[in-house]
């Protein structure tokens, strides 16, 4: 599996909507080493996202 498609499959499990077949075809095929970096970058990205919503609604003066 290329890196990209390791991305696709972990952003998917960060939601949790995979398909019972698709999960089966993931855990196959998977590269350990892909899926180890796509997960750091995932989490990297989300926590970077609720960081920067976290402050743009306190600046903004929406959580007065």
């Amino acid at each position: 599996m290329s890196f990209w498609q390791t991305m696709r499959a972990v952003g998917w499990s960060f939601f949790g909507v995979r398909k019972s077949a698709d999960y089966e075809k993931d855990v196959n095929q998977l590269n350990p080493v892909h899926l180890i970096i796509a997960g750091l970058i995932g989490a990297a990205v989300f926590v970077t996202v609720l960081v920067v919503l976290v402050k743009w609604v306190i600046t903004s003066g929406v959580a007065a």
